[in-house]
């Protein structure tokens, strides 16, 4: 008995020592971002939102009193890619959790070939494809910003009071794209309206006539175009230079200036669009506004920033209330400081968060993006703007709540994103 004492108080000793190394050990976290492909255009705007919520918990004493470090994995917008960079962020550089990825398409196969897997939590702040809600995820995929079950409702909506009746759709053929035709589709007819024709298409092809002459037929008021920059704008380029639509409807991957840029101010005059957005009168999506544009000069007019800078706020909180860097635990803590009960921390209060995890208290995240109350799904509740493109610029028109009169927010009124 006696030999054995030394042993077990030096195993006890070896344990906590490993314990604390655990808990000193800087949080990584992987960026999933595009920054090539179809997405490029989103894909900087998103990881500068995640440097400066990395930058402003870092300034605050940062995670468990280290920095948090950030490391980044280019998906091109593309599945293998995308799974190829996360696995490399897993297993190289043994991130924590990850952020992103940004289309559902590179989002759906990441989870299911690495974070479940290699049991990494992964919070996107993009990816709104349906299929997410009831996929087979291990609860170790969430998202920040709303389903497409919701922005198919909006962007029925909006067409609706656009006057059109029957519209044809395009969309992108990845699950990003099949998913909101499918819902804009069932909530268009719901209220009275027709879509003639619903026409996949593939990234990377020189022309796309086709897929117009399909939609073409029957003469609809308006196209649906649900896809990203890159190739649609060849789609809206051919429809107007070969006459086959002039009124469009756009999903929340088409917005983008480069669109003015390189089509003309007049191209699109008129176009509207839906997409997900938070009412900007909170004190949440005020910081992050003014601190985005103290930090590079302005807020491009591009989606999915607010949501990206939450997400990182939201794995750097989790680990802080696990008490740990382990990858399990984190995803454990997320919905406790993300939903109710407990008081509430905002963008820009990591510091206060801190303090009150401390002693002992519960925290509620609320966002720059509204709020991040995480169901059983990983999905949250959301907002949507209605912008449109006007005088050479993306303009704001309203930020309303589908299915519920489309109430506009405090701001009212047309007003410069």
């Amino acid at each position: 008995m006696i030999a054995k004492k030394p042993l077990i108080t030096a195993i006890s000793a070896l344990a906590m020592t490993t314990s604390l190394a655990a808990i000193a050990e800087p949080l990584k976290i992987g960026a999933l971002v595009p920054l090539t492909g179809d997405l490029q255009s989103y894909g900087e705007p998103s990881l500068k939102s995640a440097q400066l919520a990395v930058k402003e918990i870092n300034a605050a004493g940062g995670v468990l009193g280290e920095p948090v470090e950030l490391d980044t994995g280019d998906t091109q917008t593309s599945p293998q890619p995308g799974v190829a960079a996360a696995q490399k962020l897993a297993n190289v550089s043994n991130v924590h959790a990850f952020l992103g990825a940004l289309s559902s398409g590179v989002t759906i196969p990441v989870a299911q070939s690495v974070s479940k897997p290699e049991g990494i939590l992964q919070i996107s702040n993009a990816s709104t494809s349906p299929v997410m809600t009831d996929l087979d995820d291990g609860d170790f995929l969430f998202r920040t910003v709303p389903s497409d079950a919701f922005q198919g409702v909006a962007l029925a909506e909006v067409a609706a009071d656009q006057g059109y009746d029957t519209v044809s759709v395009i969309y992108i053929n990845n699950d990003y794209g099949k998913g909101l035709a499918d819902s804009f589709a069932q909530a268009f007819e719901s209220q009275g309206g027709k879509v003639g024709a619903s026409v996949a298409y593939e990234q990377g092809q020189p022309a796309y006539r086709g897929e117009l002459q399909q939609a073409d037929k029957g003469n609809p008021q308006a196209l649906v175009l649900i896809g990203y920059p890159e190739n649609g704008q060849t789609i809206l380029r051919q429809s107007l230079e070969g006459g086959f639509f002039q009124n469009f409807v756009l999903s929340d991957g088409m917005k983008a200036p480069e669109l003015i840029d390189n089509l003309g101010d007049q191209a699109l005059e008129g176009a509207v669009g839906t997409i997900p957005q938070a009412r900007d009168d909170s004190p949440g999506a005020q910081h992050f506004a003014e601190a985005y544009a103290s930090e590079y000069g302005e807020v491009p007019p591009k989606p999915f920033l607010d949501t990206a800078y939450d997400a990182l706020y939201l794995i750097a909180l989790a680990t802080q209330k696990a008490g740990s860097t382990d990858r399990t635990a984190i995803r454990d803590s997320l919905r406790d400081v993300a939903n109710p009960p407990g008081e509430k921390v905002g963008p820009g209060e990591f510091e206060k968060a801190v303090k009150l995890l401390e002693e002992g208290k519960d925290i509620d995240y609320e966002g720059a993006s509204g709020s991040v109350n995480f169901d059983e799904n990983g999905d949250v509740p959301g907002t949507f703007g209605e912008y449109t493109y006007t005088g050479g610029e993306i303009k704001t028109k309203r930020v309303f709540e589908p299915g519920n009169g489309g109430g506009e927010d405090s701001a009212g009124g047309d007003s410069n994103e």
